[in-house]
C-alpha cells in the first residue's frame, strides 16, 4: 500500500526507456499502476517493429489508451480495422496489429499495456 503522493517526468526520469525500431515506450511505475508513454514514428508497424522482440504472432497486450497525437490504425487478428487519432481514449484488447498511419508521430499514454510491451516472451 503505498501512502504518499509520487510523481514521475517521463521527459527527464522514466523508470524505463524500452527502445525499439521506430519508436519507444517510457514507463513510470507508480503505487501499483505503469503507465507508458508510447511514440511510434511514422513507418512504424507493430508486426515490423516489436514482433521480433516479443516473438508472438500479433500483439497481446491489452492497451486502454489516451492519444495525444498522430494516428494509429488497428487490424485485430479477426480482420476488423479501426483507426485512432489525437484525443480519442480507446480500448484495444489483445490479439491485433498497428500501425502509424500519415507523416507524424504517433502519442499516446497507456494505463494498462505497458508493464509487458515490448518484452520478450522467449
Amino acid at each position: 500500500m503505498h501512502h504518499e503522493m509520487q510523481s514521475r517526468n517521463l521527459d527527464k526520469n522514466a523508470d524505463e526507456v524500452r527502445k525499439f525500431t521506430n519508436g519507444k515506450v517510457e514507463l513510470a511505475n507508480l503505487g501499483d499502476a505503469t503507465i507508458g508513454r508510447y511514440t511510434a514514428e511514422p513507418g512504424w508497424k507493430w508486426s515490423k517493429d516489436v514482433k521480433p522482440i516479443v516473438n508472438t504472432n500479433s500483439c497481446q497486450v491489452t492497451h486502454t489508451q489516451y492519444v495525444i497525437s498522430g494516428r494509429m490504425r488497428v487490424r485485430m487478428d479477426d480482420g476488423t480495422e479501426q483507426e485512432f487519432g489525437s484525443g480519442e481514449a480507446v480500448y484495444v484488447p489483445p490479439g491485433h496489429d498497428a500501425w502509424v498511419v500519415g507523416n507524424e508521430p504517433f502519442v499516446a499514454v497507456d494505463f494498462t499495456g505497458a508493464k509487458e510491451y515490448a518484452t520478450s516472451k522467449k
